[in-house]
């Protein structure tokens, strides 16, 4: 009997991880659906493409997969399972419900928390000491169907979204491991999600890292750490410039115990801007557009 075909959505280094995990086993992945690579955004992570075409997997990056055009090329590839790990588009049940074994991804959250897009993202920035991966079905709603397996790690206080993503980076690949052989011979066992814990966070653009002085030091703090380098960065506007927050510290002696209007520019050397509960000091900026004058009592 032929071996079951695997038809491999994927991008980012989590796809990349696991098409090797299938690749070294031997498995039979016909094919490579990806991105091409945004040359607006840094590429800090290793694509699957680079894998596969060293492999001779074939390669193909549609701009929308759910196309009539590319359900027919899909469905011309006869999968007998499709696995889905950081592809970043939606499936339509049209292409889910072609293969015979099903169709399942890994996705970077301990699911239901975190459904949606940069689930490491918005963990790091919501202070989670806690993330995984998830190994589900998948269904018409994004990351909602029922779970095979999940893997978790533990995260500092002070990790970076990037130093986040490394450690659970791991665990998709032991999920997958795991798992590979019972998704191959359809005897995975599947366990709803509980809806009432479900959580749904959306993409984060840029924007979303504009600085709310308001808000606590801590998630102040937490807001840097989750969007900092390789991230597009927090950044607060002073007039016509943009000053980037590449890093801060809550507790360091220039920031404890010191309080102001929320964005009031308590120091200048070193900077400390207060924020809703207190200050937080600023240690790696960037100016944009010029840099700006700033003064001891300016708000931001």
């Amino acid at each position: 009997m032929p071996a079951p075909r695997i038809l491999f959505f994927g991008y980012s280094e989590v796809g990349s991880e696991c098409l090797d995990l299938l690749l070294s086993r031997g498995d039979n992945v016909v094919a490579l659906i990806t991105h091409e690579d945004n040359p607006h955004e840094k590429i800090w992570f290793k694509p699957p493409a680079l894998l596969a075409r060293a492999r001779g997997v074939p390669i193909f990056t549609p701009e929308k997969v759910n196309t009539p055009e590319w359900i027919e090329k899909i469905a011309a590839f006869q999968p007998d399972l499709i696995l889905s790990v950081y592809y970043r588009n939606m499936i339509s049940t049209r292409i889910l419900d072609l293969p015979r074994l099903g169709s399942f991804n890994l996705h970077g959250s301990l699911l239901p928390k975190y459904r949606g897009r940069a689930p490491i993202n918005w963990a790091v920035l919501h202070g989670e000491p806690r993330i995984g991966m998830t190994l589900h079905r998948m269904v018409k709603r994004a990351d909602a169907g029922a779970m095979v397996d999940q893997d978790g790690v533990e995260i500092g206080p002070r990790d970076t979204a990037e130093q986040a993503f490394r450690k659970v980076l791991p665990c998709a690949r032991r999920v997958l491991a795991r798992q590979i052989d019972a998704l191959l011979a359809g005897t995975a066992h599947e366990t709803p999600q509980d809806e009432s814990a479900a959580t749904y966070f959306g993409g984060r653009k840029p924007e979303d890292g504009r600085i709310d002085w308001t808000q606590t030091s801590r998630q102040i703090f937490n807001l840097i750490r989750a969007v900092t380098d390789p991230y597009p960065g927090a950044f607060t506007d002073v007039g016509e410039s943009r000053l980037m927050v590449w890093w801060g510290e809550t507790d360091s002696p220039a920031a404890q115990g010191r309080r102001g209007r929320p964005g009031e520019i308590i120091s200048l050397a070193p900077l400390v801007i207060a924020t809703g509960d207190g200050a937080i000091e600023l240690t790696r900026t960037e100016w944009r557009g010029g840099a700006s004058e700033l003064k001891v009592g300016q708000g931001l």
